[in-house]
C-alpha cells in the first residue's frame, strides 16, 4: 500500500506537467510520512525531482531540508532550508527549521565561521516567533538559544526567562524545562530538577520529560533516580500512544549511561512498532542503536539484521554518526 502511494503521488506531479509547476498535496502528505517513518531514501526519491519553483515548491524544500537534518547533513540541509524560506518567507516553520538547521551547522564549523552562522541562526530563530507568537518549538529554540549562548552571541538570561513567560501561555511544559535549562545554564542544578519535574507532572504527553530529568541524573550519576524517572517515561508511553519518541529518548539516555540494555533495546523496539513514530526519533538511528544492543546482549544475527533494515531506510548515513 505504502508503494503504492508514493506510486501514485509521482503520478499526479507528472501528470502535472512542468507548465504548471504545482506539487500535490498528496505527494507533500507521502515525502512528509516518509519523513516521519524514517525512510530517509525514499522521501529523497519522491521530492528531490519536484519543481524548484510554484504550489507547493515551499513545502517540498522545508521536507527535503528535514530529511537532511535527519541524516546530518548539515549545509545541504541548510540550502534547503534557505530556498524554502526564500519561497515563502512569511513561514514561521520554515525560519525555525533554517534556525535549527544552522545552529547544528554553527556548532559543527571551525571557531572563524560559526560566531556567523551562529548569529544568522538566532535572526531566524527571531523572526519565526515574530511571525508567530504562538509557535511554542520556535520559542523553546530560541529561549535555549538565549539560555546558553554568551552576550556577545546574543544571548543573556534575562532574555531567556522573557521567553519562558511567553512559553507559559502557549506551552506550559515547554516552559517549564526552558526555566530548567536557564537553571542549568547557571549552575543552579537544584532549580533546574524541580523544573523539569514540573515540566513532566504539567505536559499532556510527559513520556518524553521523564527522559529531560532521567538525562539530567545521568549527569549528576544518580542511578535510581535515572531509573526511576525512565520507568515513568515508560509507564508514560503505554498510557498515550503519541508518545513513542519518548521511548527513543529514554532508550537513548540509557545507552549514554551504559545501563540496563535489555531494558533499551525494549524501547526501541517498542518505538519502531509504533504508529507514532517521528523525524525527533529517526527510525533508522533506532535500528542502528538497537543493533548495538543486540550485539551486547549476544544476539549476533538480529544486530546484524537491524543494520541491514537501517541501510534500507537511510543508505546516506554512516552508522558512526548514530
Amino acid at each position: 500500500m505504502k508503494a503504492l502511494a508514493r506510486l501514485l503521488a509521482f503520478l499526479t506531479v507528472a501528470a502535472a506537467g512542468p507548465m504548471y509547476a504545482q506539487i500535490s498535496p498528496a505527494t507533500l502528505a507521502q515525502a512528509n510520512a516518509d519523513l516521519q517513518n524514517g525512510e530517509a531514501d525514499q522521501a529523497i526519491a519522491l521530492l528531490a525531482p519536484l519543481p524548484s519553483t510554484g504550489t507547493g515548491a515551499a513545502e517540498a524544500q522545508n521536507l527535503l531540508c528535514r530529511v537532511r537534518f535527519m541524516l546530518q547533513q548539515w549545509s545541504q540541509a541548510a540550502a534547503e532550508c534557505q530556498q524554502a524560506v526564500n519561497l515563502d518567507g512569511q513561514n514561521s516553520d520554515y525560519h525555525m527549521w533554517l534556525g535549527r538547521v544552522l545552529g547544528q551547522q554553527a556548532s559543527h564549523a571551525s571557531f572563524l565561521s560559526a560566531y556567523g552562522i551562529a548569529k544568522h541562526s538566532l535572526s531566524e530563530m527571531q523572526t519565526a516567533v515574530k511571525l508567530n507568537s504562538k509557535n511554542g518549538p520556535a520559542l523553546s529554540d530560541l529561549g535555549d538559544y538565549y539560555a546558553q549562548a554568551p552576550g556577545i552571541a546574543g544571548g543573556g538570561t534575562d532574555k531567556a526567562q522573557a521567553i519562558a513567560s511567553q512559553l507559559d501561555k502557549v506551552d506550559p511544559a515547554r516552559a517549564q524545562q526552558l526555566r530548567g535549562d536557564i537553571a542549568m545554564a547557571q549552575k543552579d542544578c537544584t532549580t533546574a530538577e524541580n523544573e523539569y519535574r514540573q515540566a513532566a507532572v504539567v505536559a499532556s504527553e510527559p513520556a518524553d520529560y521523564w527522559t529531560v530529568l532521567a538525562n539530567f541524573y545521568r549527569g549528576r550519576q544518580r542511578w535510581s533516580d535515572l531509573d526511576a524517572a525512565i520507568q515513568n517515561c515508560v509507564t508514560a508511553a503505554a498510557k498515550n500512544k503519541n508518545s513513542g519518541v519518548g521511548l527513543y529518548d529514554g532508550a537513548g539516555v540509557l545507552i549514554a549511561a551504559k545501563r540496563n540494555p535489555s531494558l533499551a533495546a525494549q524501547m526501541l523496539e517498542n518505538y519502531l512498532s509504533s504508529s507514532s513514530k517521528s523525524e525527533d526519533g529517526p527510525a533508522f538511528i533506532a535500528h542502528i542503536r538497537l543493533s548495538r544492543l543486540k550485539q551486547q546482549l549476544g544476539d549476533a544475527a538480529g544486530a546484524k539484521s537491524e543494520l541491514a533494515i537501517a541501510a534500507q531506510m537511510a543508505h546516506e548515513f554512516s552508522p558512526a554518526q548514530a
